[in-house]
């Protein structure tokens, strides 16, 4: 949800419930200072004793290796609430308090088996594995953007309904993207059809959407492996931008609003690292994606003229409760990456050799370490190879969104993880990328780097098709 946060598994029994549900240092210098901050001990996450086969649609709902019976149990729960539809009050067969506006009913809905979102190609489809994010100019007041007076800082393109026809609330306004192609032509003469999203908004409920609104879309993030990245101390992630700093790169910290603790601290999550932690990620994606209220973010999430909204009864106060919350951050701190696949194979092989010659590496950091954490022991002094930075780095005009949030510029972007990616179509039978959704394949995804990345891109760009292809295996493998 989202980011998407972006989060949702089977329904409670309704009649057992009372409650609402890195060009001064050589790449091979710069690699050994790598090697420094991230010692090299193994794949990801921990050594994995011999496991029995996993469905291939469930590649990325496994736990961390280590968990005692107690944290399974607490685990599956947490898995329960990620799938778990959310109803209007009273109506059964779900948690009480969907909406009144609202993307999806679960968190599932949009993660689908805790993948990527995937973009509809034919016109006339409302969007809603993808959401639109929107400002007006000028900050708010912790620094972030200013949201919408009538739309908030995201548009909610369905409300709810209650039982009768005449009692359905409107949603927000309707979301369609019209995919506009363009080809490309690389260095041997290979012709690459990339296409780039037209938001078109409809019905608009609650006055103008002009275009001194500010608006982005995002597409669905995969939510594994969060763990991880949340271990990674801020000492090394700033380690590694200073780093960067000696070859020529700018990669960037972004500093946001930790709402839980009331401070600034260091962003990790999201397309523009706006979120510093798991926890208010997913309290963030149900206020904002299902319109589920929580001890965090308690009133609900209605604008002064939607009375509409604002008239309708919660399902509860807070509507996730406290331990269903806790339950859910702990599923996905839990949350393991799948192993790399493939790493023998000559092909992938020659694309990490490849991926390396491109300074793909540079931004894509192939290891990270995790530092003592105590939220999850098991994962504490681990190595893991998610490929990503943390940081923000400017990719250039053709992915700029022309909005700022919190530190992030208008062309900045988190250096998006690469674990997992070949598993996406598996899972869900996405393969849709970037923070739109627009590549749809690994290919389209680099063609369209930018900015700090736009020597990587061109170096891809060209190489022979093999060896293209060669990376792309690589990429996958991953």
């Amino acid at each position: 949800m989202s980011n998407r946060t972006e989060f949702t598994a089977v329904a409670h029994n309704p009649s057992s419930r009372h409650r609402p549900a890195l060009l001064a240092l050589s790449l091979a210098s710069f690699c050994a200072l790598l090697a420094l901050l991230a010692p090299a001990v193994s794949q990801s996450q921990v050594t994995r004793s011999t496991p029995k086969p996993i469905p291939p649609n469930e590649a990325y709902m496994q736990p961390v290796p280590g968990l005692s019976h107690g944290e399974l149990r607490k685990f599956r729960n947490g898995e329960k609430q990620f799938k778990a539809p959310w109803v209007v009050f009273p109506l059964l067969g779900g948690e009480w308090g969907l909406g009144p506006t609202f993307l999806a009913n679960s968190c599932v809905g949009c993660h689908v088996q805790a993948g990527r979102g995937r973009t509809f190609d034919e016109p006339g489809v409302i969007a809603f594995q993808q959401l639109l994010r929107l400002s007006i100019p000028g900050e708010g007041p912790d620094g972030g953007p200013m949201p919408h007076p009538n739309y908030g800082d995201q548009l909610q393109v369905f409300g709810v309904n209650v039982g009768l026809k005449e009692n359905l609330k409107p949603g927000e306004a309707e979301l369609y993207i019209d995919w506009v192609p363009f080809p490309v032509t690389l260095s041997d003469g290979t012709v690459v059809e990339l296409r780039k999203p037209s938001v078109r908004l409809e019905k608009p409920n609650f006055g103008p959407i002009d275009a001194t609104v500010m608006t982005s879309l995002r597409n669905t993030q995969v939510v594994f492996g969060a763990g991880y990245l949340e271990a990674v101390t801020e000492e090394d992630i700033l380690a590694l931008a200073k780093m960067q700093q000696t070859v020529g790169l700018n990669g960037r910290p972004n500093y946001v609003r930790d709402d839980i603790n009331k401070r600034t601290a260091l962003g990790r999550f999201g397309w523009k690292a706006n979120q510093p932690n798991v926890k208010q990620q997913i309290a963030a994606a149900f206020h904002g994606d299902m319109g589920v209220t929580s001890s965090l973010y308690i009133e609900e999430n209605c604008p002064p003229v939607q009375t509409l909204c604002r008239a309708m009864p919660p399902g509860n106060k807070p509507e996730l409760l406290d331990y269903s919350w806790d339950e859910l951050h702990f599923w996905q701190l839990a949350l393991d990456a799948p192993a790399p696949r493939n790493q023998d194979n000559p092909q992938v092989i020659r694309g990490s050799q490849l991926f390396t010659q491109a300074r793909c590496a540079q931004c894509h950091i192939p290891e990270l370490r995790t530092g003592e954490f105590p939220a999850l022991p098991q994962i504490s002094k681990k190595t893991f190879r998610a490929y990503t930075d943390l940081l923000l780095h400017d990719m250039g005009p053709g992915l700029a969104d022309g909005r700022p949030d919190f530190k992030a510029g208008p062309r900045d972007w988190r250096t998006a993880p690469l674990w997992g990616i070949g598993l996406s179509a598996q899972v869900n039978g996405s393969t849709n990328l970037l923070h739109d959704g627009r590549a749809r394949n690994v290919l389209e995804a680099i063609l369209w780097h930018g900015g700090e990345a736009q020597a990587s891109r061109d170096l891809f760009a060209g190489f022979s098709k093999q060896e293209r292809e060669d990376l792309i295996a690589f990429v996958n493998s991953l």
